[in-house]
């Protein structure tokens, strides 16, 4: 996993291009402003969905992988938590939904946990579980894009 801003990640050229076209899409000025919904950039090789929701406890979250895409996850507004954790020996709880692109896990015994706060977000790869929209104290409104690079 990867946690920067959007203005620094080009350091890591992380993959390829695909990269590039999602990061350069979270540099938009215009973040704040975009309806909610899903935003193609290129194709189903790269989209990006505008979320806004209100975080939630942690024990009503669970652990999600997918196996198509990697996931940059960016807080434009407010404040979450997720926890993160190789797949490899985690229990599957729902098997893998090739139409959504998920699978769900128990609870491991132990994780990572990642902040993210305006501005900031993660990139995660399939191989690794996570548990996002767990609040950071109490729940509140976020404002936050996940854009999606196929593997």
């Amino acid at each position: 996993m990867i946690i920067n801003d959007a203005f620094s990640v080009n350091k890591y050229a992380y993959l390829d291009v695909k990269f590039e076209k999602a990061y350069e899409f979270l540099r938009r000025k215009d973040l704040a402003d975009l309806p909610v919904g899903k935003y193609e950039i290129d194709g189903e090789d790269v989209f990006a969905m505008v979320q806004e929701y209100e975080t939630s406890p942690e024990s009503e979250l669970q652990f999600e992988s997918h196996k198509k895409y990697f996931d940059i996850q960016y807080m434009i507004h407010g404040k979450e938590y997720f926890k993160m954790i190789s797949t490899e020996g985690l229990k599957v709880k729902q098997p893998y939904d090739e139409n959504s692109d998920v699978m769900f896990y128990e609870d491991p015994e132990d994780s990572s946990v990642a902040y993210l706060t305006d501005g900031q977000m993660a990139v995660v790869a399939p191989e690794e579980a996570h548990k996002p929209r767990c609040a950071a104290g109490q729940p509140e409104k976020v404002r936050k894009i996940v854009a999606k690079v196929r593997v």
